[in-house]
């Protein structure tokens, strides 16, 4: 543990995500109560206590790593004092992180990757910067000065950056908008996941029930946006596969049917996990034209697979895909996930080579991050024999074979808690990238969302004057029997939020 106290509220989240972005494994406490701090040191000898103090007459904002069982009055291990104009919030911000950063590296010998972003969406930065008409040389310096980017970080976002704008001209801001469709059921629940999902074998008596309830909930979308153009659709989960052949088939019947599809550039189904693929569901999809799906190894060393969790076994994820490939499929993408327990960098390779032999269309790579609703978190102490590691080196692999099967990356977005501080990047041949990828993370566009546990995310056209564009959300109750028995006011949870100005 380590504790952060403040004299006064104000900027705990970004104080918290940039210490805990050098100290990835420690739980971080940020609070401006002394009487707090004091609680949770008596319980718990925390690693270092760091004082932030924010002088407001003088704008000065000092902080001082201390010893957490030193006498009061000792030196500091760090500091740092830094001047600042507290009118002017964005800038303070970047300041006080920037001198906390040089702090914690000078003290703990380390540079982070991406600096002091610790947002999801770094992208962004260099995207917006594109659209005002700057230089590339000019957005490199930007975030060299003001984030401490490393150099390699930098190329990397700017080259996603342009791809992105390329891609996302094919849309209609004005009249279109993007679907989310939600199956909240899995095989079994990962070791490392926090998402919404269901074991099967629980819920398999009233998975129609649920769709039901999910058709009630399309047709209002339908009906509320029938004079809008329709981009994307986006069926995931949990694992969308679980469902049979037969409830597959309703589901895609039933959106076809409510929607008309004449503008849409993408179909994705995210079969996922191998052990809920089979030729007949495959079959389902490839009848209706989905133009997209996602096969999920996560990784190709079957001892791995059995320690997250995971009840399918290499050889099912290759003949998944090759399975797909013979039905025809053209645009596969698989994900995998780099810092697993108890893999190095010789497992990756492995997994690696594994899929440049079976050449997807699309590949997913992503950093773990231990989300505090995955078990991996919430049981820390029945997995501490388990080691997990991810540097420069494996990421280079990674992109090294990407770049051998002609993939381009062309997303990427981070979250909190990722090993190595690194990030999610997307891979796609020339003319597969995935639409709906990119605007889950630059918000250009309205996702709906339908199911337990989705999150609808409209965007005003109407830019502010500052130009970034107004986003409200709305989510639905991520209990599946909550969900069903609630649907009528999941809908109108909609209503509202569609319903504003």
């Amino acid at each position: 543990m380590i504790t952060v106290s403040l004299n006064e509220a104000d900027f705990e989240y970004d104080i918290h995500s940039l210490v805990k972005a050098f100290y990835p494994k420690e739980d971080v406490k940020v609070f401006a109560d002394s009487e707090k701090i004091a609680e949770l040191e008596e319980k718990e000898t925390p690693l270092f206590h760091m004082e932030v103090l924010f002088s407001r007459a003088e704008n000065v904002i000092s902080a001082s790593v201390l010893n957490a069982e030193a006498k009061t009055g000792e030196p500091a291990l760090a500091s740092m004092q830094i001047q600042v104009d507290f009118s002017d919030r964005k800038e303070t911000k970047n300041r006080l992180k920037r001198g906390i950063y040089q702090m914690f590296s000078e003290y703990t010998g380390q540079t982070l990757p991406w600096g002091t972003l610790t947002g999801i969406r770094p992208t962004k930065i260099p995207m917006s910067m594109l659209e005002e008409g700057k230089s590339e040389d000019e957005i490199r310096t930007f975030m060299a000065d003001t984030y401490f980017c490393s150099p390699e970080k930098t190329e990397l976002s700017i080259d996603i950056a342009k791809r992105e704008l390329g891609l996302l001209n094919k849309l209609d801001y004005e009249k279109g908008y993007s679907l989310y469709i939600g199956i909240p059921f899995c095989p079994s629940t990962c070791l490392y996941c926090s998402f919404t999902s269901y074991p099967l074998s629980a819920w398999e008596k009233r998975v129609d029930e649920y769709l039901d309830a999910l058709e009630k909930e399309i047709d209002y979308t339908a009906e509320q946006y029938r004079e809008r153009h329709l981009n994307t659709i986006y069926i995931g989960g949990g694992t969308p596969t679980t469902l049979a052949p037969y409830q597959l088939d309703r589901l895609i019947r039933k959106i076809k049917s409510s929607f008309d599809l004449s503008h849409l550039l993408e179909f994705t189904v995210e079969a996922g996990r191998p052990d809920s693929i089979t030729k007949e569901k495959l079959e389902v999809l490839r009848s209706h034209g989905i133009s997209r799906i996602s096969i999920n190894p996560q990784t190709m060393k079957q001892e791995t697979l059995e320690i997250i969790g995971r009840h399918h076994t290499v050889e099912q994820t290759v003949q998944s895909f090759l399975t797909a490939r013979e039905l025809g499929f053209d645009n596969i993408n698989m994900d995998l996930i780099v810092g697993l327990p108890n893999e190095n960098l010789e497992d990756v390779r492995h997994t690696m080579e594994q899929l440049e032999e079976l050449q997807p269309d699309n590949v997913t790579v992503h950093s773990l991050a231990i989300k505090r609703a995955a078990r991996l978190n919430m049981f820390k102490e029945d997995y501490t024999n388990l080691k997990m590691e991810n540097t420069w080196e494996h990421i280079e692999v990674t992109a090294d074979y990407c770049k051998r099967m002609g993939l381009q990356p062309y997303y990427l977005y981070r979250q909190k808690n990722m090993a190595g501080n690194f990030e999610n990047v997307g891979y796609a041949k020339e003319g597969k990238a995935g639409i709906y990828n990119i605007l889950i993370m630059e918000e250009k566009q309205t996702i709906v969302a339908c199911g337990a546990g989705a999150s609808t995310k409209r965007v005003w056209n109407t830019p502010n004057p500052d130009g970034t564009h107004r986003i409200e959300r709305c989510e639905n109750v991520k209990d599946v029997a909550l969900y069903i028995e609630r649907i009528d006011e999941m809908i109108e949870r909609k209503k509202r939020l569609f319903a504003e100005e």
